[in-house]
């Protein structure tokens, strides 16, 4: 019976030990992992955070406006006329009475 028992105990502490060197493995790798991540970005440029104010916010309300807006215009023009130039053209004057859209309807010049 001490034998058997012996032989157990053996069995989990070489399973144990197999387990620790697995482990030992697993934080090497992810260690030189981070340490690899950390050369890479220490080269990268920083990014700024995006403004978070309330005239930043507002911007983007305005720029999501705007840019729904121009794309339901288009879609109208394109299920409402057939022909190419007149989608091509509503396009056009589109994109070029954007500006003086987001001047009237957002004056950003204050």
């Amino acid at each position: 019976m001490s034998k058997e028992r012996q032989r157990r105990r053996a069995e989990r502490e070489a399973a144990r030990e197999r387990a620790a060197a697995e482990a030992a493995r697993r934080n090497a790798r992810a260690a030189r992992r981070r340490a690899r991540i950390a050369r890479i970005t220490r080269l990268l440029p920083r990014r700024s955070g995006r403004p978070g104010g309330i005239l930043a916010r507002r911007r983007r309300e305005q720029n999501a406006i705007v840019a729904v807006v121009f794309v339901l215009v288009q879609v109208i023009a394109w299920i409402s006329l057939s022909s190419w130039t007149g989608r091509l053209g509503v396009l056009a004057l589109s994109v070029f009475l954007v500006p003086v859209f987001v001047t009237l309807a957002f004056d950003r010049r204050s």
